[in-house]
């Protein structure tokens, strides 16, 4: 597969993870990053950690099947790694990731990746998605929206989870985790995030997910969710959260 020529945020999130899924211009990327933040790895594996956690929540609820919106690299402890026994249709839109994650996934019967923007789920491919999440609005599932809240406005935000609540069924999962405002103290970093990066007060994050509703754990820390032990040691740069709809 040929090398990409511009870096991505899941790619450089592998190399922080410590994968082998990525490119030099990632890792170039990654470490500018860093020289204007501060080292990364830790603050990513929390986040991966988070997921882990949230990920075997659903599937211990009973739910089987995942729809994962700005996948990433479907590799270091992803969804189908940790639920092993459903099934996980990953979507992205930057078309090297998806080909990366296509050739990863060539194996596998049980996880899919195709293009897919969370604003629009009409770009779906529906034969994936009734393949890789069979019962799709008629049995719950859960849907995994990680990194992306960073980048849709207030609107566009609430629209959009407006629509997954509507498409999917009831005693279906949302996983989500949205950016604080910690990045503020760093504006050399905050300036490579780009113009559409969007920081939030933790008091701004309830009323975005609308008619999803938060579990008892509330909208916290990803490293203080549901953790076993003591929470690693990391800034509060994300917060996340696990909400349902309700069923019926």
């Amino acid at each position: 597969m040929a090398e990409a020529d511009q870096p991505s945020t899941a790619r450089m999130i592998d190399f922080w993870l410590g994968g082998e899924h990525h490119f030099p211009v990632d890792v170039a990327a990654a470490r500018a990053f860093e020289t204007a933040y501060g080292p990364c790895a830790a603050i990513f594996r929390s986040l991966r950690d988070f997921l882990g956690r949230v990920v075997r929540s659903i599937a211990d609820a009973g739910a089987d099947g995942f729809l994962v919106f700005g996948a990433g690299v479907p590799a270091q402890g992803n969804v189908h790694e940790v639920a092993s026994e459903a099934t996980v249709l990953y979507t992205d839109v930057d078309p090297v990731t998806i080909r990366l994650g296509q050739r990863l996934l060539a194996a596998s019967d049980r996880a899919g990746y195709g293009f897919g923007d969370a604003t629009d789920l009409g770009t779906i491919d529906p034969a994936q998605l009734h393949r890789f999440v069979p019962g799709w609005g008629r049995r719950p599932v859960g849907v995994v929206f990680l990194g992306l809240a960073a980048f849709l406005d207030d609107a566009t935000l609430a629209r959009t989870l407006d629509e997954l609540y509507e498409a999917t069924a009831p005693g279906s999962f949302l996983a989500i985790d949205f950016d604080s405002e910690e990045l503020t103290g760093y504006p050399e970093a905050l300036a490579m995030m780009g113009p559409a990066f969007r920081m939030r007060p933790p008091a701004a994050f309830a009323p975005l997910l609308g008619r999803w509703q938060p579990t008892a754990d509330g909208i916290v820390p990803v490293a203080e969710w549901r953790v076993a032990g003591r929470p690693a040691a990391v800034p509060d740069a994300f917060y996340g959260a696990l909400a349902t709809k309700p069923a019926s």
